[in-house]
């Protein structure tokens, strides 16, 4: 593609198709170091808990893997797997991973060698483990499942209080009450699991790329110390740990993805140099592409400068993308990550109760829609006001009333239709929070009468009545390497206490001047031309908490400048006040990053998703449409951009 930068590989030998170089597995070669040139390929399979069951058996049989990762956990399914926990202590982790993605295949994956590293372990790996063992048993196959433990803090619950700890966002206190409390491990138990000769290994909560870069480092013995090939073996798994969302799945251009009923799934092909390959399966849907990947680098990302993980710092900001031709379905070369020391810190998810919360989603159709859907969803307010009242009960701590297809999530950019009526057709959204259970229940229950004694055109309750549900929020903190005890088991036995050397950490915190306005940028011509953003560049938004990110991509090198004179982080807080909570009046909410390796921006919005995750009444708690939503904003008074790539 003309709009990626050309840097060359270190070992060209590794672009093409037709000259791969062969592929390696420590497995099949234990105790040695890979031979000069080889390359280790990693499929991703789940991208999430409820992920395709497709993409097994197409990784397996078509994608020649030495590796299978399966990426299940976020904060929300955290939040989940803790209430399932509390309901049974045989649950808290993910069963599709068992019953899914490896009951039907486990005999082809042992005998092909294949080697399966996932985090369905979730809060309970031990039981995980142990299901996973039932259905080797069954199968009549011989494997080495081991589990990576010690990532639970809630041994330490008491002594953390009033420890002085604060949440890393809000700045809130320690919670009274938890109920979970995790530490995202790094990729080294994972990689010394490997080395004691496991098949399978199952983890709680560990940072999603680390199910990648664990088998890099047991595959290529890379030391604690080379900083650049732990991050790039970080970025690899970084790209691929949300499966299709890197192989043309939510793409900005969607409309020229092809086969979504067949979507490939991701497979890197590693060189021990840190270089990799991004492919997916042939004769699979999707699209691999500079657009595509680009937008996965920028997922989810904070500072692309520092983005810390428990093995290494990276600086992705200079990384870039090469398109490769001669692939089916496309394949990219990624090159450039840097690292630098981590710090001797963990990060730790811990969930709280607060409240209890439930959501009724109602089509109305007819004219004026929308009226009737606001006025149906104030009555049921007021009508369960009225009842909270005469019980004793508080009022609701929050309360989100949407209609969907009014476009209320726009704002102030919400397109009217031109007849004053709006659409005739519509969704009440209609979320409510309270500290009582028995509060949120009685909203539930008075959803149903709506039918029958308010609007017209009201058609029904998607998914019936509203489910009560605990909200178990989340709260972050960091908690020391060294407190933390990382215990190995293979086939249920304890094997090993791994230790985590600190030696090559860093607690010194290296500041980043932000980029000055160029001269380039104050002399850039100007022009009569206007252009929708989504004519000049690719989007892709996600969420870290409360917290938001869009990033954007140039389409061209020459349209970067301009996006970045135009899109500065103060245009970003304009165009999005309607969803951004202020809570302290100085406080800047968004901040903008600069990514020139692939032309890029990236920018985090603070207080942006309504609590976010669970604790969230909004429509979209995770901020997945917001980079759709900056795809209308207007670049204006510029020249003919179009003309000057033609």
């Amino acid at each position: 593609m003309s709009c990626v930068l050309l840097l060359g590989l270190r070992r060209p030998r590794l672009l093409g198709a037709a000259a791969r170089p062969p592929r390696w597995s420590r497995r099949r070669s234990a105790g040695c170091e890979p031979p000069a040139g080889a390359a280790v390929r990693i499929g991703c399979a789940s991208g999430f808990w409820g992920d395709t069951a497709a993409a097994v058996p197409q990784l397996l049989y078509g994608g020649k893997l030495d590796f299978l990762v399966f990426d299940y956990l976020s904060e929300i399914t955290m939040s989940l797997l803790t209430a399932a926990k509390a309901r049974s202590p045989v649950l808290g982790y993910t069963p599709d991973f068992v019953s899914t993605a490896m009951a039907p295949y486990i005999k082809d994956i042992h005998r092909k060698g294949v080697r399966v590293i996932s985090n369905a372990g979730g809060i309970n790996p031990l039981a995980c483990a142990a299901a996973l063992q039932e259905v080797a048993k069954k199968a009549d196959v011989d494997l080495k499942i081991a589990v990576v433990a010690g990532d639970d803090l809630m041994s330490e619950k008491e002594n953390l209080k009033g420890a002085g700890i604060t949440d890393l966002e809000s700045g809130k206190q320690f919670p009274e009450s938890v109920h979970s409390m995790n530490v995202y491990l790094g990729a080294r138990p994972i990689s010394r699991a490997l080395d004691l000769g496991a098949d399978i290994v199952v983890t709680g909560r560990c940072v999603d790329s680390g199910i990648v870069l664990g088998p890099l480092i047991h595959s290529f013995g890379w030391n604690r110390d080379e900083f650049d090939l732990l991050a790039a073996g970080s970025l690899a798994g970084h790209l691929i740990e949300c499966g299709a969302q890197c192989t043309g799945g939510i793409f900005t251009d969607w409309h020229a993805v092809p086969d979504w009923h067949n979507i490939g799934f991701p497979i890197v092909e590693c060189s021990s140099e840190g270089d990799f390959i991004l492919s997916k399966p042939p004769d699979t849907g999707g699209l691999i592409s500079f657009g595509t990947v680009a937008e996965q680098l920028v997922y989810e990302l904070g500072n692309p400068q520092r983005y810390l993980l428990p093995d290494v710092t990276c600086d992705f900001s200079k990384v870039s993308i090469t398109e490769i031709p001669g692939f089916d379905g496309g394949a990219v070369k990624v090159h450039g990550a840097k690292g630098s020391p981590p710090s001797t810190f963990y990060k730790v998810n811990a969930t709280y109760l607060d409240g209890f919360r439930a959501t009724a989603v109602c089509p109305v159709g007819g004219p004026k829609a929308v009226q009737k859907g606001k006025r149906t969803a104030e009555s049921i307010l007021q009508r369960t006001r009225l009842i909270f009242s005469q019980l004793g009960y508080e009022d609701y701590s929050a309360v989100n009333i949407q209609v969907l297809g009014s476009e209320d999530t726009y704002g102030p950019h919400a397109r009217r239709n031109i007849d004053g009526q709006g659409p005739r057709e519509a969704v009440i959204w209609l979320a409510v929070h309270h500290k009582q259970k028995e509060a949120v229940e009685i909203f539930s229950r008075e959803i149903a009468p709506a039918g029958t004694g308010m609007a017209p055109g009201l058609t029904g309750i998607v998914g019936g009545c509203p489910r009560v549900s605990p909200v178990l929020k989340p709260f972050f903190f960091y908690y020391p390497k060294s407190n933390v005890q990382i215990n190995l088991f293979l086939n249920g036995q304890h094997v090993e206490t791994f230790e985590e050397d600190l030696t090559f950490t860093s607690d010194e915190v290296v500041s980043f001047d932000p980029p000055e306005i160029s001269s380039e940028l104050k002399d850039l011509p100007s022009g009569p031309h206007t252009y929708r953003l989504e004519d000049l560049a690719y989007t892709r938004s996600g969420d870290k908490g409360n917290s938001a990110n869009i990033g954007v991509i140039a389409r061209h090198p020459l349209y970067y400048p301009y996006l970045k004179k135009t899109l500065t982080a103060q245009a970003l807080e304009n165009y999005f006040q309607h969803l951004l909570e202020q809570e302290n009046p100085e406080e800047e909410l968004v901040t903008r990053y600069e990514l020139p390796g692939i032309h890029g921006l990236n920018f985090v919005l603070k207080n942006s998703l309504g609590g976010g995750g669970i604790a969230s009444l909004r429509s979209d708690p995770q901020g997945k449409a917001l980079g759709q939503m900056l795809l209308d904003f207007q670049i204006k008074n510029v020249p003919d951009l179009k003309s000057l790539i033609e």
